[in-house]
């Protein structure tokens, strides 16, 4: 009844601060509670465990307001690549409001951009005090490239954050006496990433490694240039319950992955970019590291089939297998991965081109696990490797193939056939690949939701009927398919009302017809590229967006059917966009006064 607050003489303050903690990360909805009244608001702010905070404008002013509004939080993200919100900045002294003012206007003069939204940082390690001040149960902190904190502001914080257990310093100046604090004081630490830490040298990951080794748990180090192999050995030495190592150095030799893999026998999850590493290193951890499940291997062009053979005999655990740019891996290799690991569930194969189809069949023969495969620039497999996939791995439910030129038609029915369960099928240049594959699919794969056949000219409209007829798509990407037409996207409209978003940029033969039955059978469509598509026009935008409500996302550049009347209508029709990419010169005065901050201009001058 009007006038009579029911919920408030019935529900005590722990009941509402636990079910605004079920809205979780929800900040629409966690705003709209607050606004009720103002106990909601107070007990809304204790709720709050996570904030995400903009570095740009006057955020120590900012961070100021927040740590006495939000005194339960726990994890904080702090990323200078995000704008602060415009609320925030109006609220701000005269005096910041002109600096901030003065800032962004030297910005825009130095980019030669009048719509950039580039804005200066002003992150310090005074902020960094205050938020240890104010939050001093943080558990979690991510300083995501903000480049103005020091060691000074790090230690500040360590000694105020004892009970912090990961931290995020990537893109960070910061140097070893931070570190050395972060050591002593966080004695809880488990997660560590120092990727793009340039100002770190052994030191300070040696006095890490010694404070609070015994309790860290993953480490993330790269493009750090004085870290050598004397932090891998104090790693090795005190981190005994390391799971998880991210290592990408030119610095870094077998000498300091060996002293890893004896020291850490709990690994679980090992990334590896390291030009200098060889056989030797990985035969150690394929002896010692019995629990790994998750290995990468980018660029390693002193490993050969040796070292794999290694972690195939010995890590039987493993579930997921990268190999990238390794040229001196062969089929060999890949069948003591595949003999040896067969709970695999994830592979992928990324420019080793001495891989063939007799390395992948091995796979399709051993690993019935293999739920997702990616195979990108493999010119060596075939369609038998493909063959035996679909013969072996059932339970395949995402497959990823790109410019791979010896796999066509016959391997991707051999995989409709035998993989019923694929839902991701995401194919890009793969020439071989033509309607009869692509038909197979949409005939066997009904639960495919998410398709991208991107510049495969042999695929046409016959396909995407067939897929319309058998598959309920939420996700379709058939950008530069040059023989799709019409036909092709019309029989997606009425075969794929749950259709989300759609990619038909370069269609040549596209029009408004298809269109006008996108408007009327999807939708739930919320993002929409039809960039160079020469035959849309301003009629067939506004037969789509009358019924696609929900758009967010609208691109539409090199389309000379397209006027400014029609970008008018997406962005008077849909309430809910957010993005719309379009020349500036087809945007009229009065769209801009209106939309301009959805508006986003094609950028004329590269």
């Amino acid at each position: 009844m009007r006038g009579h607050d029911r919920i408030n003489r019935c529900l005590p303050d722990e009941l509402l601060i636990e079910i605004f903690r079920r809205l979780h990360d929800s900040k629409p909805s966690r705003d709209a509670c607050s606004l009720v009244c103002k106990r909601w608001l107070n007990l809304e702010r204790l709720s709050r465990s996570t904030l995400h905070i903009g570095a740009s404008g006057c955020p120590d002013h900012y961070l100021s307001r927040i740590t006495r509004r939000f005194v339960n939080v726990k994890t904080v993200h702090i990323d200078e690549r995000l704008p602060l919100p415009i609320q925030f900045r109006r609220r701000c002294g005269s005096e910041s409001t002109s600096s901030y003012t003065k800032k962004r206007r030297y910005v825009k003069e130095k980019s030669g951009s009048e719509d950039g939204d580039f804005e200066m940082s002003c992150i310090s390690d005074a902020m960094l005090s205050v938020l240890g001040e104010g939050f001093s149960k943080l558990e979690k902190l991510s300083l995501i490239w903000c480049n103005n904190v020091t060691s000074s502001g790090l230690a500040s914080l360590a000694q105020k954050c004892c009970l912090l257990k990961s931290l995020d310093l990537q893109g960070c100046y910061v140097g070893d006496p931070g570190l050395a604090a972060v050591g002593q004081c966080c004695k809880r630490l488990e997660d560590l990433n120092l990727r793009f830490c340039e100002g770190l040298t052994d030191a300070g990951v040696v006095e890490l490694a010694l404070g609070c080794g015994k309790s860290l748990n993953t480490l993330g180090v790269a493009a750090c240039a004085k870290i050598t192999d004397i932090s891998l050995e104090a790693v090795g030495l005190h981190c005994k319950s390391l799971e998880t190592l991210s290592l990408d150095s030119e610095y870094v030799s077998d000498k300091g992955m060996l002293a890893v893999a004896k020291g850490c026998p709990l690994l679980k999850v090992l990334k590896i970019q390291c030009v200098n590493v060889t056989d030797e290193a990985l035969a150690v951890v394929g002896t010692c590291c019995l629990s790994l499940e998750f290995l990468a291997l980018y660029s390693l062009q002193k490993f050969t089939d040796k070292g794999l053979r290694a972690i195939g005999s010995g890590c039987k655990k493993l579930k997921n297998l990268t190999l990238s740019d390794c040229y001196f891996l062969s089929d060999k290799g890949l069948e003591a991965i595949a003999t040896g690991c067969k709970e695999l569930t994830h592979l992928e194969v990324n420019g080793c081109h001495n891989i063939g189809t007799l390395g992948l069949e091995s796979i399709g023969k051993y690993c019935q696990q293999l739920t997702e495969l990616a195979l990108l620039f493999c010119q060596k497999i075939g369609n038998k490797a493909l063959l035996e996939v679909g013969r072996g791995c059932n339970k395949l439910q995402a497959l990823h193939l790109v410019d791979c030129s010896s796999i066509g038609d016959e391997g991707i029915c051999g995989i409709a056939r035998g993989c019923r369960n694929l839902k991701k099928l995401h194919i890009r240049r793969c020439y071989e690949i033509g309607n009869k594959g692509i038909s197979a699919i949409g005939e066997y794969c009904n639960s495919l939701t998410d398709l991208s056949l991107r510049f495969c000219d042999r695929v046409g409209d016959e396909a995407l009927v067939a897929i319309g007829q058998g598959c309920s798509l939420h996700h379709l990407n058939v950008s530069g398919c040059h023989q799709i037409g019409d036909a092709g996207i019309i029989a997606i409209a009425r075969g794929c009302p749950q259709l989300r978003s759609l990619d038909i940029s370069v269609l040549q033969n596209l029009g408004d017809m298809a269109m006008a039955e996108l408007g009327e059978g999807c939708p739930l469509l919320k993002e929409i590229l039809l960039s160079h598509c020469r035959q849309i026009t301003d009629v067939g935008i506004g037969h789509l967006v009358r019924n696609c409500s929900l758009l967010e996302s609208c691109h539409m550049v090199y389309c000379p059917g397209i006027t400014a009347a029609g970008v008018a209508t997406v962005v008077s029709s849909c309430t809910n966009i957010k993005k719309v990419l379009v020349e500036k010169w087809k945007v009229s005065e009065r769209t801009k006064r209106r939309s301009g901050s959805v508006i986003t201009y094609l950028c004329m001058e590269l």
